[in-house]
């Protein structure tokens, strides 16, 4: 299995309902370091995973919507627990979209799992992690 692993961080302001969440049901701040890691079997006709300009451009593109946002007041996120587990899976999601709409060149169909983990401090993160296989 061969991959390839892109960063970028996003500043946000959040906060989490719920008395789970303690002290952060107050609005915080959160920097986010976001590492996205794209995985096929086998490399692409250019010998490469991913081309790594346009994987940084398209994880910019889906970040610039929330870098600076207030999570609690953003239209995607009405009535969410923007959790960082939420979020990982949100920016997944809108990369996966990224790849079908060929935004990663014209062999990026060929990557078959992805990983987008967020690191909210130097001793916590999480990840969201699937398969990319065709929509159905």
């Amino acid at each position: 299995m061969y991959a390839l692993e892109i960063r970028d961080h996003i500043m946000i302001a959040h906060s989490l309902n719920g008395a789970v969440f303690g002290p952060a049901q107050r609005m915080h701040g959160a920097t986010f370091v976001i590492d996205v890691a794209f995985f096929r079997e086998t490399l692409d006709p250019d010998n490469i995973v991913v081309d790594i300009g346009r994987a940084g451009d398209a994880l910019r593109t889906v970040l610039a919507d929330l870098n600076y946002a207030n999570l609690d007041t953003h239209e995607a996120f009405k009535g969410a627990v923007t959790t960082t587990e939420f979020l990982a899976r949100h920016v997944f999601d809108r990369l996966a979209a990224a790849i079908r709409a060929g935004d990663l060149g014209p062999h990026a169909d060929g990557i078959g799992r992805m990983r987008v983990t967020l690191r909210e401090s130097h001793i916590a993160r999480a990840w969201y992690e699937a398969s990319l296989a065709p929509p159905t």
